[in-house]
Formats: C-alpha cells, sequence, structure tokens
C-alpha cells in the first residue's frame, strides 16, 4: 500500500523512531541530505560525472539543517557551492546548528537576514549569476512539511530566493537552465492541502526528494505542478505514524488485487451471470440518452452480470438502435420505476446522467427508499442544489456521491466556502478535508472528481486517487468521461463491492483506460479499454 502523511503524522513518525532510540536526529539529516545527492545523481547523471555548480538556499529550521549536508556532500563531490542562510545560525535547532557548523568549517554561508541584505533591493542570486553564470543546481532546503505561514514578499529568502525560483523555472527544466530541486517539499507549499499559502511564492522544482512516506500535499491542488518529480526515500524511520495520524492510502494497483467479497474489482471468480449482480442505469429522454448509455456500457464492462438501461418511451428506439448486450426497458415515470424496483434481482442502480432534474427528484426518492446500493451523478445531485438536505436525510451507506466541484458547491456551500477560501496559514483545508466532512454529513460516499480525487467515507476513512506525475491523462476532460465513471462504480457496486472500495478501484480503472488511450481520447473509447486494463491487472496479479 502506498501511504500519504500529513506533516504531524511525519513528525510524529520520527519522534517514534527517536524515542524508541533505533535513530537520532542528526542521523536522520546526515540520512536525509545523502538521500537527496543520491536522488540527484541518479536523476541526472550528467550531474555525477563531472563536477558543477549549486547553490543550496537553507531556511531556520531542520529542512535547513538537510540543506547543510547536502552542501557538504557536494563540496566533497568536488563541486562549487554558494550556502545562503535566511535566519540567524544562532537561533538553529540542535542537529541543524551541528551541520551548519560542519559546513562552516569547509565553505561560508551568506545571511540574507542582516541589514545590508535587506536594503537590497535586488533578487540577491543576479550579483553572483551575472558573473558566474547561473548555477547547474539550486538546493531548495529553505522550508519544510512544517511551514504553517506565507512565504511572501516581504521575507528577505522569499521574495529574494524562492521568488526567483518561482517565476523563471517549472518541471522539465529547458536546457541550459539550472534545475531545482525541493527538500521534502517546494517552500511555500502547505504539506497537507498542497496550496501556496497566502499571496506567497512557492519554486516550480524540477525534482522534489522527500523523506519516509511522500505527503498529502505532493497529490493534492497545486503540489503536482509544483513538485516535479517526487522521489521517496527511506531513511530508516521504520513504523508509519501511530494513532491519530493514520496514512492515507494513495490508490493503486495494488489495492485492486487483494480480494473481496466478491473478489478483486473487476475480476470474476465464476459463477452465474445474477452472481455478479444486475445494474439498474436510468436514462433521460429522446436526444439525452447517452450518457446513460455510457454508463451501462460501463458497468457491463467492469463486470456486472446483467445491465439494463431504463429509458422514456421517447428514447426507446434511440437506445435500441445502440443497445445490444446492455437491456433495455421503458420507465416513462414513477408507477414504470416502481415495477422496475420490485426485481429483487436489481442489485444497483445508477441515477444522474443524462437523466433531467426533474426526472432524478422523484426516481432518487423511489430509488433509495428500496436501500439498494446506488450511484448519485450529475442531474441526480443537482436535482437537490435547493435542498441538500432533502437528500441527505434520504442517503445511506450504500451510496456514493460522484460530484464535481461546482457540484459539490451546491450540495455543500459552507464546506466549499472554506475550501475555496485563500489558504492563509498552515495546515490549510484540503479537498481530503473537504471531502471528509461532506461524507460525515451526507452519511455516505463522497467521491470528489478531480485530478487529485478524493474518496471518504461516512466513518472517516479516506483515499485519494491522483491522475498526477507519471499517470497524468488530462485528456480525460471530456464530455462522458464522468458519465463512464459513475457507471463503473455501479457494476463494482452490483457485483457486491463496498461503496468506498467500489468508487476507489473505478477511480483507478477509469484512469487507466484514458492512459491506454492517450491523446484524441473520446468518452466511448473509455469502455473499451476496460477489457485490455483488466487482462493486464490479472496478469500483473
Amino acid at each position: 500500500m502506498t501511504e500519504l502523511l500529513t506533516a504531524a503524522g511525519m513528525r510524529a513518525a520520527e519522534r517514534v523512531a527517536m524515542d524508541s532510540g533505533r535513530v537520532t536526529g542528526l542521523e536522520l539529516m546526515e540520512r536525509a541530505g545523502r538521500a537527496v545527492v543520491d536522488a540527484i545523481f541518479a536523476e541526472w547523471p550528467v550531474l555525477a560525472a563531472a563536477p558543477h555548480r549549486a547553490v543550496v538556499l537553507c531556511g531556520p529550521g531542520n529542512n535547513g539543517g538537510d540543506g547543510f549536508v547536502i552542501a557538504r556532500l557536494l563540496r566533497q563531490a568536488a563541486w562549487q557551492v554558494e550556502v545562503f542562510l535566511s535566519g540567524d545560525p544562532a537561533k538553529l535547532p540542535p542537529d541543524a546548528r551541528v551541520n551548519h557548523d560542519r559546513w562552516c568549517a569547509q565553505g561560508t554561508v551568506t545571511l540574507t537576514e542582516t541589514p545590508e541584505a535587506r536594503a537590497d533591493a535586488g533578487l540577491g542570486l543576479r550579483p553572483q549569476e551575472e558573473e558566474k553564470g547561473a548555477p547547474d543546481l539550486y538546493i531548495d532546503a529553505v522550508f519544510g512539511t512544517g511551514l504553517t505561514r506565507p512565504v511572501d514578499t516581504a521575507t528577505v529568502m522569499g521574495g529574494r530566493y524562492l521568488g526567483v525560483l518561482a517565476g523563471t523555472t517549472g518541471a522539465g527544466t529547458p536546457p541550459g537552465r539550472s534545475r531545482v530541486v525541493a527538500v521534502d517539499i517546494p517552500s511555500g507549499l502547505c504539506a497537507d492541502s498542497g496550496r501556496v499559502l497566502g499571496q506567497g511564492v512557492a519554486p516550480f522544482a524540477d525534482l522534489t526528494v522527500t523523506f519516509h512516506r511522500a505527503k498529502l500535499g505532493h497529490y493534492l491542488a497545486d503540489g503536482p505542478a509544483r513538485c516535479g518529480k517526487v522521489v521517496v526515500a527511506d531513511i530508516g524511520i521504520g513504523s508509519v505514524a501511530p494513532g491519530d495520524h493514520a496514512p492515507v492510502p494513495l490508490v493503486t494497483r495494488a489495492d485492486l488485487m487483494r480480494d473481496g467479497p466478491a473478489g478483486a474489482p473487476g475480476l470474476k471468480r465464476g459463477g452465474h451471470k445474477y452472481d455478479h449482480g444486475h445494474a439498474l442505469i436510468l436514462s433521460g429522454g429522446m436526444g439525452r440518452s447517452g450518457a446513460a448509455r455510457l454508463a451501462a456500457r460501463a458497468a457491463l464492462r467492469i463486470g456486472a452480470g446483467l445491465v439494463t438501461v431504463a429509458a422514456p418511451g421517447s428514447a426507446m428506439l434511440e437506445c435500441a438502435c445502440h443497445l445490444t448486450a446492455v437491456m433495455l426497458r421503458k420507465c416513462d415515470g414513477a408507477e414504470d420505476l416502481a415495477s422496475l424496483l420490485e426485481d429483487t434481482r436489481l442489485s444497483a442502480i445508477c441515477l444522474g446522467p443524462g437523466l433531467g432534474v426533474d426526472r432524478a427528484r422523484e426516481a432518487v426518492s423511489m430509488v433509495l427508499g428500496t436501500g439498494r446500493a446506488a450511484v448519485l451523478d450529475a442531474d441526480a445531485l443537482t436535482a437537490f442544489a435547493d435542498a441538500p438536505d432533502a437528500l441527505f436525510g434520504m442517503l445511506h451507506p450504500r451510496v456514493v456521491l460522484t460530484p464535481h466541484m461546482g457540484e459539490f458547491s451546491r450540495l455543500f456551500p459552507d464546506i466549499a466556502d472554506r475550501l475555496s477560501a485563500p489558504a492563509t496559514a498552515g495546515p490549510a483545508v484540503s479537498r481530503l478535508d473537504a471531502a471528509r466532512e461532506a461524507a460525515a454529513r451526507a452519511g455516505a460516499a463522497v467521491l470528489l472528481k478531480g485530478p487529485d480525487t478524493v474518496i471518504a467515507a461516512p466513518d472517516g476513512s479516506t483515499r485519494v486517487h491522483s491522475a498526477a506525475y507519471d499517470r497524468a491523462a488530462p485528456w480525460l476532460a471530456t464530455a462522458g468521461a464522468g458519465d463512464v465513471l459513475a457507471g463503473l462504480i455501479a457494476g463494482l457496486l452490483a457485483r457486491g463491492i463496498a461503496p468506498p472500495e467500489a468508487a476507489a478501484a473505478a477511480a483507478w480503472l477509469h484512469l487507466e483506460a484514458a492512459r491506454d488511450v492517450g491523446p484524441g481520447l473520446i468518452a466511448e473509447d473509455l469502455p473499451e479499454r476496460i477489457p485490455k486494463v483488466l487482462s493486464r491487472l490479472q496478469a500483473a496479479g
């Protein structure tokens, strides 16, 4: 399992390791610095082949201590190294002070908090760069995961050093431009939310080296855009954070291979078609049935034994022209729906894609009253924008809500307002916080859609699914993709997968199908790639 920690969780893990006597803080700092240097040379072998020049920006805490270790190790590799310190050396934490002094035995430190530095209106690094040329490498070891305040232009290190990195560098450094490496997390970024604090600055790193476990901020909000490539280094901490600081799972391939009551999500273990459930997808009228048909095909592809589209009479011919393996039933109103719901073999229902707001409001109350597993998407959510409490009163733990941020804002306006408010201090409100609170209020699982999708259960448990770094698929932002996701969840629910697990598995499979198609993807492509994704999953298992 890939696990993500909060800043507090990381501190707790370090504390447990040090209190146990397995390791000292000074040893952890040395290992962290060495891990960064090793990651640099592994990422850019050309930098290991001959001496180069680095500028190391150190802050007033233990992140700065890591920076001093990195500077010393690069100097030992015959690099030219310049070190800048934001803060008073006498006020450094004990371990950072030791490494400051070790560096000073072989190099100098330029202080950026002196009256002369404050009077200098320049960007600080420019005089050196004009004389020597841009360095090959900047090391951002200013502020780490414990940052709780913005790094704004009033901060000497922020305004004069990090500011220039934030404005001139991005992931994928062009030839001839300095590379930027962040120690733990780019300075100015909240480690819990991935948001840039206040109106401050945060560099765009090419490489971020973090320790023990990745942090939530590496995967949420601005994190992926600012971090470049993330490398997680083992520095010998051992166990993960305990108790209140339990890690948050990042949804991965391995999670899908753990067998549940219906087998690994997407992989059947034999049996009759009804052993794998019957999913019902409600459709809108003529000209609006495409969304339901996409969802239905996805539900069938993911392994539901049977899938039925229930469409109004006006859309029956339209649906019949496109559906073969998916069954079709007429459903013009409450009486027809009530008749369909009498079939006890129906195990999951998908409401919302193309359904229409008026039709959705009536259908939701009827479906939820049966207690069956259900996915509420699109119009099924919008239908209750004026009365979210009425919806919450009908929900139960076998339901998954799948809002994008606009729909989330209509159902949970107060939570959305807190999430959208400026992140003035850390830890800032995150999408994970928002989804967890929403799920507790609704009494149902919530899948908050986005590149940084968060799945939250009513019991407070959460998962993060990321479409970033090597799994980025921006072409997934296309009409109908959400309908396919809703259908995948419905198909897994029909097979007996629990709502949070179904939502997480569907998100992973949905993205894998999109990555398999690549640029130019349209929503119709997604269900057709699911068999290939499942075959790879089975082969890897």
